[in-house]
């Protein structure tokens, strides 16, 4: 099986709030991957970095991506990942209880 690695993970394995690489080594039958957006995340990252801390994220991002495959960002996987982000916001802003079915829903 595939697993994705998100932008979230990875960058708390870098501040060391998550212990990545156990994770991953307890894992040996998966397979990991990250998306071509979080590559993106993670650079921004290193650019937004200041001088002092800038090379030591560019090493980590660097080491971090080398062995991971990248998953192309298609038009197809942004149309999913725009459904996903507002399926996420409408129960962030309408709650919990409302329901995101088609139907049921009072955003257009």
């Amino acid at each position: 099986m595939a697993i994705i690695l998100d932008a979230d993970v990875l960058i708390r394995g870098e501040k060391g709030s998550f212990d990545l690489a156990s994770w991953v080594a307890a894992h040996p039958e998966d397979q990991f991957e990250v998306a071509a957006i979080t590559v993106a995340e993670l650079w921004h990252g290193v650019e937004r970095a200041t001088a002092a801390h800038r090379a030591k994220r560019q090493q980590y991002v660097q080491a971090v991506l080398a062995p991971l495959p990248i998953i192309p960002y298609t038009e197809q996987t942004a149309r999913e990942h725009a459904r996903i982000v507002r399926a996420k916001t409408y129960h962030l802003w309408v709650g919990p209880l409302r329901s995101v079915f088609p139907g049921h829903s009072s955003a257009g």
